[in-house]
């Protein structure tokens, strides 16, 4: 089945018309500021609308003749929806793509099944509930940060800056139904973001949110991106998810400059369990808002530090390996025994 579609935005009269060729939508004239977030709105409720088991699915670039892209290797890998951006964002198309397809299509990132679910509104009652003593980030906290990394790839500017990125991630992790967002004035600040207005300023511009008021404590402050309000984890995942994001152990580096903590975040993002790890540098490059040059010297500023103990490229697969440090081993306190042992002997 046909899962391709497209809307482009129009200028008209100054200000830009969401036109769709799947449902003949004309949309009135939209405020330049949400015009990006009524695009990805309408191409997620098409996806909504015709959802289809995973069996049935198809890579549509391959049904197009691949023409959405350089030459690769071949299609391989599980099919998930593809969003792109053309024509520097005047034109947004969605389809279902193998994953061999949408990494080799510029200006395209997967979609998160997670940004997919209900459009129904749930029940906002009171404030969440904090989250309960001695728990543990795990995998899930680690999917939830790498499917938004990659979404606010395609959904935000390519020359976002990193620390931006950062702050939008905590802003879309952390919003409720309604797109309010409040941060504390200690979060900024252990961030080493509080004050910094232009970051504030530099989302404005990109229609990402309204600016808020960043003297108030705390900041409170409203998404305009409706792609990042009906996600299908609850509130109180996503606020654990972006905590752990704060702290990407063990490569969290709270006192680095934004480049290089986006950068270690993405690598923990990605990380499996074990030593080493691997994935596509053009992944990484696109995450961070970098070229892959600009990625490879952060990469290589990680081994400077200490954070990893090497990397490497491998340009016929186009993939970067990394080696994390080995932790200490602890020395285990001696039993009864082994102390009455040590005495005997």
């Amino acid at each position: 089945m046909r899962r391709i579609w497209t809307v482009e935005l129009r200028p008209q009269a100054g200000r830009p018309t969401l036109v769709c060729p799947s449902c003949t939508a004309h949309t009135s004239p939209l405020a330049a500021s949400s015009a990006r977030s009524a695009a990805l709105a309408h191409l997620a409720c098409h996806a909504r609308a015709d959802a289809l088991p995973v069996y049935l699915r198809s890579c549509q670039c391959r049904a197009q003749g691949c023409a959405w892209h350089p030459r690769h290797r071949g299609c391989h890998g599980p099919v998930r929806l593809a969003l792109t951006r053309d024509r520097g964002g005047r034109t947004w198309r969605l389809a279902d793509a193998c994953t061999a397809c949408a990494g080799a299509t510029s200006h395209t990132a997967v979609v998160p099944d997670t940004l997919l679910g209900s459009a129904l509104p749930q029940s906002s009652a009171g404030p969440p509930k904090p989250a309960r003593a001695g728990f543990r980030p795990g995998p899930d906290e680690q999917v939830r940060v790498r499917e938004m990394l990659t979404y606010l790839s395609a959904a935000l500017p390519r020359f976002t800056s990193p620390a931006a990125r950062l702050l939008s991630l905590q802003c879309a992790l952390r919003t409720d139904t309604r797109g309010h967002v409040r941060l504390q004035a200690g979060l900024l600040r252990g961030m080493r973001l509080r004050g910094h207005r232009d970051l504030w300023q530099e989302l404005a511009h990109a229609g990402w949110l309204e600016p808020p008021d960043a003297r108030s404590a705390p900041v409170q402050l409203r998404l305009l991106d409706a792609g990042v309000l009906d996600q299908a984890p609850g509130r109180r995942a996503r606020r654990r998810a972006a905590h752990w994001a704060l702290y990407p152990a063990p490569l969290a580096l709270p006192a680095a400059p934004p480049a290089l903590r986006l950068t270690a975040l993405a690598l923990a993002a990605h990380a499996s369990p074990g030593i080493g790890h691997s994935t596509d540098l053009d992944t990484l490059a696109r995450l961070c808002g970098h070229s892959p040059q600009q990625t490879g010297e952060l990469l290589d500023r990680l081994v400077t530090t200490g954070t990893l103990t090497t990397w490497h490229h491998n340009r016929e697969t186009d993939e970067a390996a990394w080696q994390l440090p080995r932790p200490p081993r602890t020395n285990r306190p001696a039993t009864r025994l082994q102390r009455h042992q040590t005495e005997w002997f």
